[in-house]
Protein backbone atom coordinates (compact mmCIF):
# COMPACT_ATOMS: atom_id res chain seq x y z
CA UNK A 1 0.00 0.00 0.00
CA UNK A 2 1.62 3.52 -1.08
CA UNK A 3 2.16 5.79 2.17
CA UNK A 4 -0.30 8.24 3.14
CA UNK A 5 0.36 11.52 1.54
CA UNK A 6 -1.81 13.87 3.53
CA UNK A 7 0.33 12.37 6.42
CA UNK A 8 2.71 15.25 7.76
CA UNK A 9 6.55 14.19 6.81
CA UNK A 10 8.79 13.15 8.93
CA UNK A 11 11.08 15.62 10.90
CA UNK A 12 14.13 14.88 8.85
CA UNK A 13 11.93 15.47 5.68
CA UNK A 14 11.10 18.86 7.11
CA UNK A 15 14.71 19.34 7.32
CA UNK A 16 15.52 18.92 4.06
CA UNK A 17 12.77 21.01 2.28
CA UNK A 18 13.95 24.02 4.66
CA UNK A 19 17.65 23.05 3.50
CA UNK A 20 16.31 22.69 -0.34
CA UNK A 21 14.46 26.35 -0.59
CA UNK A 22 16.44 29.25 -1.88
CA UNK A 23 14.14 31.82 -1.24
CA UNK A 24 15.05 33.75 2.18
CA UNK A 25 10.83 34.78 2.97
CA UNK A 26 9.86 31.29 1.63
CA UNK A 27 12.63 29.02 4.05
CA UNK A 28 11.83 30.91 7.25
CA UNK A 29 8.30 30.60 6.67
CA UNK A 30 9.05 26.83 5.39
CA UNK A 31 10.80 26.76 8.88
CA UNK A 32 8.53 27.98 11.18
CA UNK A 33 5.24 25.96 10.09
CA UNK A 34 7.50 23.26 10.12
CA UNK A 35 8.49 24.22 13.90
CA UNK A 36 4.74 24.85 14.39
CA UNK A 37 4.00 21.91 13.24
CA UNK A 38 5.97 19.58 15.05
CA UNK A 39 5.62 21.37 18.28
CA UNK A 40 2.06 20.84 18.08
CA UNK A 41 2.12 16.93 17.63
CA UNK A 42 4.28 17.24 20.34
CA UNK A 43 1.49 18.46 22.33
CA UNK A 44 -1.25 16.30 21.37
CA UNK A 45 1.30 13.15 22.38
CA UNK A 46 1.41 11.87 18.94
CA UNK A 47 4.21 9.42 18.19
CA UNK A 48 7.78 10.61 17.31
CA UNK A 49 8.79 10.14 13.76
CA UNK A 50 12.25 11.32 13.18
CA UNK A 51 12.67 9.61 10.16
CA UNK A 52 15.52 9.71 7.74
CA UNK A 53 16.58 11.92 4.83
CA UNK A 54 19.50 13.07 2.51
CA UNK A 55 20.43 16.85 3.10
CA UNK A 56 21.86 18.87 0.47
CA UNK A 57 25.96 19.18 0.62
CA UNK A 58 24.52 23.23 0.69
CA UNK A 59 21.80 24.08 1.16
CA UNK A 60 19.67 26.24 -1.15
CA UNK A 61 20.89 29.74 -1.65
CA UNK A 62 18.99 32.83 -3.43
CA UNK A 63 21.12 34.79 -6.57
CA UNK A 64 22.00 37.64 -4.40
CA UNK A 65 23.48 38.04 -2.19
CA UNK A 66 26.99 37.53 -3.94
CA UNK A 67 28.93 35.91 -1.93
CA UNK A 68 32.46 36.46 -1.14
CA UNK A 69 35.49 35.47 0.44
CA UNK A 70 35.42 37.02 4.37
CA UNK A 71 38.63 39.48 3.40
CA UNK A 72 37.41 40.45 0.26
CA UNK A 73 33.96 41.47 1.80
CA UNK A 74 34.25 45.70 2.25
CA UNK A 75 34.05 46.85 5.74
CA UNK A 76 31.88 49.99 6.37
CA UNK A 77 31.87 52.20 9.60
CA UNK A 78 28.98 51.14 11.67
CA UNK A 79 28.44 54.92 13.04
CA UNK A 80 27.08 55.94 8.96
CA UNK A 81 23.75 55.04 7.81
CA UNK A 82 25.59 53.08 4.84
CA UNK A 83 27.42 50.92 7.68
CA UNK A 84 24.46 50.36 9.96
CA UNK A 85 22.50 49.01 6.92
CA UNK A 86 25.98 47.06 6.41
CA UNK A 87 25.96 45.66 10.09
CA UNK A 88 21.97 44.20 9.68
CA UNK A 89 22.76 43.19 6.33
CA UNK A 90 26.10 40.85 7.95
CA UNK A 91 23.40 39.72 10.79
CA UNK A 92 20.76 38.60 8.60
CA UNK A 93 23.19 36.51 6.34
CA UNK A 94 24.30 35.05 9.77
CA UNK A 95 20.75 34.18 10.94
CA UNK A 96 19.66 32.91 7.76
CA UNK A 97 23.07 30.65 7.53
CA UNK A 98 21.55 29.80 11.37
CA UNK A 99 18.14 28.84 9.96
CA UNK A 100 20.05 25.89 7.71
CA UNK A 101 22.62 25.03 10.38
CA UNK A 102 20.16 24.04 12.83
CA UNK A 103 17.86 22.28 10.59
CA UNK A 104 21.20 20.39 9.13
CA UNK A 105 22.12 18.66 12.25
CA UNK A 106 18.51 17.13 12.53
CA UNK A 107 18.74 15.90 9.19
CA UNK A 108 22.74 14.99 9.09
CA UNK A 109 22.60 13.11 12.01
CA UNK A 110 19.47 11.04 12.46
CA UNK A 111 22.00 7.64 12.73
CA UNK A 112 22.63 8.84 16.17
CA UNK A 113 20.23 7.64 18.45
CA UNK A 114 19.11 10.92 20.78
CA UNK A 115 16.50 11.76 23.02
CA UNK A 116 13.06 13.70 21.89
CA UNK A 117 14.47 16.64 23.61
CA UNK A 118 17.37 16.91 21.50
CA UNK A 119 15.03 17.22 18.35
CA UNK A 120 12.94 19.66 20.91
CA UNK A 121 15.76 22.03 21.23
CA UNK A 122 17.28 22.13 17.54
CA UNK A 123 13.33 22.71 15.84
CA UNK A 124 13.22 25.40 18.47
CA UNK A 125 16.65 26.53 17.51
CA UNK A 126 16.11 26.91 14.03
CA UNK A 127 12.49 28.72 14.78
CA UNK A 128 13.98 31.39 16.40
CA UNK A 129 16.48 31.91 13.93
CA UNK A 130 13.98 31.87 11.64
CA UNK A 131 11.95 34.40 13.71
CA UNK A 132 15.80 36.36 13.93
CA UNK A 133 15.96 36.91 10.14
CA UNK A 134 13.13 37.98 9.12
CA UNK A 135 13.10 40.63 12.19
CA UNK A 136 16.25 42.38 10.39
CA UNK A 137 14.92 41.70 6.95
CA UNK A 138 12.31 43.84 8.26
CA UNK A 139 14.77 46.35 9.78
CA UNK A 140 16.88 46.53 6.15
CA UNK A 141 13.33 47.48 4.54
CA UNK A 142 12.97 50.22 6.93
CA UNK A 143 16.50 51.61 5.35
CA UNK A 144 15.25 50.84 2.60
CA UNK A 145 17.32 48.15 1.62
CA UNK A 146 16.84 44.37 1.63
CA UNK A 147 18.87 40.91 2.62
CA UNK A 148 20.73 40.48 -1.09
CA UNK A 149 21.71 44.35 -1.63
CA UNK A 150 24.90 43.98 -0.53
CA UNK A 151 27.60 41.30 -0.64
CA UNK A 152 28.63 38.47 2.27
CA UNK A 153 30.97 36.45 3.28
CA UNK A 154 31.12 33.24 1.90
CA UNK A 155 32.76 31.44 4.83
CA UNK A 156 29.56 30.49 6.69
CA UNK A 157 28.80 26.97 5.75
CA UNK A 158 32.20 25.78 6.34
CA UNK A 159 31.84 24.32 9.81
CA UNK A 160 29.07 22.31 8.52
CA UNK A 161 31.57 20.88 5.68
CA UNK A 162 34.09 20.40 7.66
CA UNK A 163 31.88 18.60 10.60
CA UNK A 164 29.89 16.64 8.18
CA UNK A 165 30.38 13.91 9.95
CA UNK A 166 31.48 14.71 13.02
CA UNK A 167 28.51 15.20 14.95
CA UNK A 168 30.42 16.04 18.36
CA UNK A 169 32.01 18.34 16.37
CA UNK A 170 29.31 19.92 14.85
CA UNK A 171 27.88 20.55 18.37
CA UNK A 172 31.77 21.86 19.59
CA UNK A 173 31.97 24.22 16.71
CA UNK A 174 28.63 25.49 15.68
CA UNK A 175 26.42 26.41 18.80
CA UNK A 176 29.52 26.30 21.29
CA UNK A 177 31.68 28.92 19.46
CA UNK A 178 30.01 30.44 16.31
CA UNK A 179 26.78 31.45 17.97
CA UNK A 180 28.84 31.55 21.48
CA UNK A 181 30.85 34.53 19.62
CA UNK A 182 27.39 36.46 19.06
CA UNK A 183 26.80 36.50 23.08
CA UNK A 184 30.49 38.63 22.73
CA UNK A 185 29.63 41.25 20.62
CA UNK A 186 25.84 41.73 19.93
CA UNK A 187 25.84 44.25 23.28
CA UNK A 188 27.97 46.60 20.93
CA UNK A 189 25.82 45.93 18.27
CA UNK A 190 22.84 47.14 20.40
CA UNK A 191 24.77 50.43 21.86
CA UNK A 192 25.53 51.67 17.71
CA UNK A 193 21.74 51.37 16.91
CA UNK A 194 20.65 52.81 20.28
CA UNK A 195 23.21 56.03 19.91
CA UNK A 196 21.75 56.14 16.39
CA UNK A 197 18.06 56.40 17.94
CA UNK A 198 16.63 53.28 16.11
CA UNK A 199 14.83 51.47 18.67
CA UNK A 200 13.35 49.08 16.53
CA UNK A 201 16.71 47.57 15.73
CA UNK A 202 17.47 47.87 20.07
CA UNK A 203 14.59 45.73 20.34
CA UNK A 204 15.33 43.31 17.32
CA UNK A 205 18.63 43.17 18.86
CA UNK A 206 17.89 42.45 22.18
CA UNK A 207 15.25 39.64 21.03
CA UNK A 208 18.15 37.69 19.60
CA UNK A 209 20.81 38.66 21.90
CA UNK A 210 18.53 36.59 24.61
CA UNK A 211 17.65 33.51 22.17
CA UNK A 212 21.30 33.19 21.17
CA UNK A 213 21.43 32.70 25.03
CA UNK A 214 19.34 29.34 24.47
CA UNK A 215 21.13 27.96 21.76
CA UNK A 216 24.06 28.17 22.80
CA UNK A 217 22.97 26.27 25.89
CA UNK A 218 21.75 23.70 23.71
CA UNK A 219 24.56 23.16 22.31
CA UNK A 220 26.48 22.34 25.39
CA UNK A 221 23.95 20.48 27.07
CA UNK A 222 23.89 18.19 24.06
CA UNK A 223 27.26 18.00 24.03
CA UNK A 224 28.10 17.26 27.45
CA UNK A 225 25.20 14.55 27.33
CA UNK A 226 27.38 13.07 24.64
CA UNK A 227 30.70 13.14 26.83
CA UNK A 228 28.58 11.46 29.39
CA UNK A 229 27.67 8.71 26.89
CA UNK A 230 31.07 8.06 25.63
CA UNK A 231 32.52 8.36 29.56
CA UNK A 232 35.18 11.11 27.69
CA UNK A 233 36.39 14.60 29.76
CA UNK A 234 34.00 17.20 28.16
CA UNK A 235 36.79 19.87 28.08
CA UNK A 236 39.33 17.82 26.60
CA UNK A 237 36.78 17.05 23.84
CA UNK A 238 36.40 20.59 23.12
CA UNK A 239 39.28 21.83 22.77
CA UNK A 240 41.08 18.68 20.77
CA UNK A 241 37.33 19.46 18.02
CA UNK A 242 37.95 22.93 17.99
CA UNK A 243 41.44 22.80 16.80
CA UNK A 244 40.46 20.49 14.45
CA UNK A 245 37.66 22.19 13.03
CA UNK A 246 37.77 26.30 13.39
CA UNK A 247 39.92 27.66 11.67
CA UNK A 248 39.63 31.51 13.21
CA UNK A 249 40.44 32.58 16.33
CA UNK A 250 39.27 32.88 19.56
CA UNK A 251 39.45 36.00 20.81
CA UNK A 252 38.46 38.35 23.74
CA UNK A 253 36.87 40.11 25.01
CA UNK A 254 34.64 37.49 26.09
CA UNK A 255 31.38 37.62 27.19
CA UNK A 256 31.73 35.56 30.58
CA UNK A 257 28.46 36.20 32.22
CA UNK A 258 26.14 34.82 29.24
CA UNK A 259 28.43 32.00 28.45
CA UNK A 260 28.30 30.61 32.14
CA UNK A 261 24.71 31.15 31.85
CA UNK A 262 24.55 29.30 28.62
CA UNK A 263 26.87 26.28 30.25
CA UNK A 264 30.23 27.17 28.92
CA UNK A 265 32.38 28.15 31.64
CA UNK A 266 35.70 30.20 31.14
CA UNK A 267 38.25 26.94 30.76
CA UNK A 268 36.51 25.89 27.81
CA UNK A 269 37.49 28.71 25.81
CA UNK A 270 40.09 31.21 27.47
CA UNK A 271 42.92 28.48 26.79
CA UNK A 272 42.12 28.46 23.51
CA UNK A 273 42.23 31.93 23.05
CA UNK A 274 45.52 32.49 24.59
CA UNK A 275 46.98 29.94 21.89
CA UNK A 276 45.35 30.80 18.63
CA UNK A 277 45.44 34.95 17.95
CA UNK A 278 47.45 35.06 14.98
CA UNK A 279 44.74 32.77 13.40
CA UNK A 280 42.72 33.80 10.26
CA UNK A 281 39.15 35.10 11.71
CA UNK A 282 35.90 33.52 10.97
CA UNK A 283 33.78 34.09 13.46
CA UNK A 284 30.17 34.34 13.21
CA UNK A 285 29.57 38.41 13.92
CA UNK A 286 31.34 41.06 12.48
Amino acid sequence: MPPDATLPPTLAEMAVDVLSCADPRDKTARSRRHAARWFAARAAGAPLVVGSAAPPEFPARPERPELKDPRDVPRRRPGSPEGRIALLHAVAHIELNAVDLHWDIIARFTHIPMPPGFYDDWVKAADEESKHFNLIADLLAEQGSHYGALPAHAGMWRAATDTAEDFMGRLAVVPMVLEARGLDVTPGMIEIFRKAGLPNAVEALEVIYGEEVGHVAYGSKWFHFMCGRENLDPKEVFHTLVRRYFHGALKPPFNDEKRAEAGLPPDFYWPLAEETPNRADNKKFP
